[in-house]
């Protein structure tokens, strides 16, 4: 079985088309045997993606390294790498359920995120020393203000939030620096990782919604624990609520890997 390897913002996913897999294929399953490091490929995640439709639709499915359905931006946008991804510069795309739109622009691909009643800012459910705000973008967000996320311990910070009996399906956890007015820097720790990424997606389109709902600047450029910079728009925030949330960066295609048997899934 040949898989697609591609990268967004550091993150690095494994593609595969529907149409070319065993009738036993399970997903879940699959990621958890392809992701590790040592034993996999040291992957971010993996994705199914079916045959685009002919009027600009795309569907695909993805699946954390601990075997979690779950939306992802970064992945999402860097499915555009692929071979055989649907051509034009706009295209409404289904992703792990979520309803987003990809946009190609020079230097990169932009994704709108989830929008509706459910996607939005809120209160921090507990109490915290740092100014919080939490969001939902297809997944849980927790982002906190800090004066320098350098000095930031994640490890032991993120955990005991990752799993707070307030949070009932988890939530990524992100430390954010504000350097002047469109700028920042963050880092963040997602749930089914379970570590910190070289950039969360989603989180930085919380944190830019937040820092735009702050600060009344609705375009953030974003220093990752990557050497790529993300940047972040948003069109509209009001009472927690966006439109038009936008995140750009540059993607990869890397290569084409084919899976030994060892690793059971054909």
């Amino acid at each position: 079985m040949q898989w697609t390897l591609a990268s967004a913002s550091g993150n690095v996913f494994a593609y595969a088309w529907t149409r070319e897999l065993p009738p036993a294929f399970d997903g879940a399953t699959a990621a958890r045997r392809l992701c590790p490091r040592g034993t996999g490929l040291g992957l971010d995640g993996i994705f199914l993606l079916d045959e685009p439709g002919g009027d600009g639709s795309w569907t695909m499915d993805h699946w954390d390294s601990d075997g979690s359905h779950s939306f992802c931006s970064n992945g999402t946008r860097a499915a555009l790498a692929v071979a055989g991804a649907p051509p034009g510069d706009a295209l409404q795309v289904r992703s792990s359920g979520a309803q987003v739109q990809l946009r190609r622009e020079r230097g990169g691909i932009g994704l709108r995120m989830p929008e509706g009643p459910a996607c939005r800012l809120s209160d921090v459910p507990i109490e915290l020393l740092e100014p919080a705000a939490c969001g939902w973008i297809g997944n849980p967000q927790l982002v906190l203000e800090v004066p320098a996320v350098d000095r930031v311990d994640l490890p032991v910070l993120a955990p005991p939030l990752r799993f707070d009996p307030a949070f009932p399906e988890g939530t990524n956890v992100n430390v954010v620096e504000v350097l002047k007015e469109g700028e920042a820097r963050i880092r963040s720790w997602e749930r089914g990782v379970e570590g910190e990424t070289l950039c969360c997606g989603t989180g930085c389109a919380v944190a830019g919604a937040w820092l735009a709902e702050r600060s009344g600047c609705h375009e953030w450029l974003l220093h990752t624990a990557s050497p790529d910079p993300v940047r972040i728009t948003v069109g509209r925030i009001h009472l927690g609520a966006w439109e038009d949330l936008w995140l750009w960066g540059p993607v990869r295609r890397l290569g084409i890997v084919t899976v030994d048997p060892s690793l059971g899934l054909e």
